[in-house]
């Protein structure tokens, strides 16, 4: 599919136009059609580095074997997506991009595009007028906030543990940390660290503030050798226990369709999903140049 199709923008009128289309998904859709990690390249980095289509109306950005593509609602239905996505994967090699909402076009585009759908992500949901229950400690165990620098080694450590063999998270290093804790939403006391009668650190709940009404439980991790205690349970109850303090009406959180042993935690919480609440991340493994129709 030749690119000569797409009047694509370059440089910062470039940028301008991606920060433009992912408002407008926004705001129809209410989901931002980049995660947070695409957020922070975007925020950081711009388009350096990265190969980018990018119109006043849609874009593709592909960038360390991540894609992400997203064309405006008032732009759809034309095959502008399938344009785009012909340009970004015209390069042979493994590539995954995420649909958030679980659009249908975006599964037909990935359907003509060869790329497989293999991870799900659920949205839960739990709105703070329903009653939270009591927390009651464990024995041996004090939950606290984040006391600074000195606890930034054993989060990292207790993180990698814990996500061994998650794909995104259990990547975080210190430079990954720092850069989450230098945005605006991030409030050290609503880092909790749950540790031990020696003060070694068992597990944390990161809370997360959107905005005054809406709250998230953004990462619970606990280390592998004190699991199997409710530990998590006694975490992500007291992260939303501060929440509801401070003011959430509604706390949500991100968690893996087939993460059964947090499912039932997050349930037992009184969480719920619905389907329209579903991220679908899909991949592209063989090196096969795939031919995506635009129409």
């Amino acid at each position: 599919m030749a690119t000569a199709e797409l009047e694509l923008l370059d440089g910062a009128a470039a940028l301008d136009a991606v920060h433009d289309v992912r408002r407008r998904c926004l705001a129809a859709d209410g989901n931002d059609p980049v995660d947070e990690a695409g957020h922070l390249r975007l925020k950081h980095d711009g388009l350096d580095g990265a190969a980018s289509w990018v119109t006043s109306d849609g874009f593709a950005v592909r960038r360390d074997g991540q894609l992400d593509l997203a064309v405006a609602p008032d732009a759809r239905g034309h095959g502008l997506g399938g344009r785009l996505a012909a340009a970004a994967l015209a390069e042979p090699g493994p590539l995954s991009a995420w649909s958030h909402g679980d659009h249908p076009a975006a599964a037909v585009i990935a359907q003509r595009s060869g790329l497989d759908r293999v991870r799900e992500l659920w949205v839960m949901r739990r709105p703070s007028d329903v009653p939270l229950p009591e927390q009651a400690p464990l024995p041996g165990v004090t939950i606290r906030s984040y006391a600074g620098g000195t606890d930034d080694a054993a989060i990292l450590a207790v993180n990698a543990a814990a996500f061994a063999d998650h794909p995104e998270q259990g990547s975080l290093d210190e430079a990954g940390l720092a850069e989450r804790m230098r945005e605006p939403w991030f409030d050290p006391s609503g880092l909790l660290l749950a540790v031990d009668e020696t003060g070694d650190l068992l597990g944390f709940h990161w809370t997360k503030r959107h905005d005054e009404t809406r709250g998230e439980v953004y990462v619970v991790g606990i280390a592998p050798a004190a699991q199997g205690r409710g530990l998590g349970r006694e975490l992500t109850l007291a992260g939303l226990h501060f929440l509801v303090r401070r003011g959430a009406r509604e706390v949500v959180l991100y968690v893996e369709s087939d993460n059964e042993p947090a499912l039932h935690v997050y349930r037992g919480l009184e969480f719920a999903h619905a389907a329209a609440d579903t991220h679908v991340q899909y991949r592209r493994s063989s090196t096969a140049v795939t031919e995506a129709s635009g129409r």
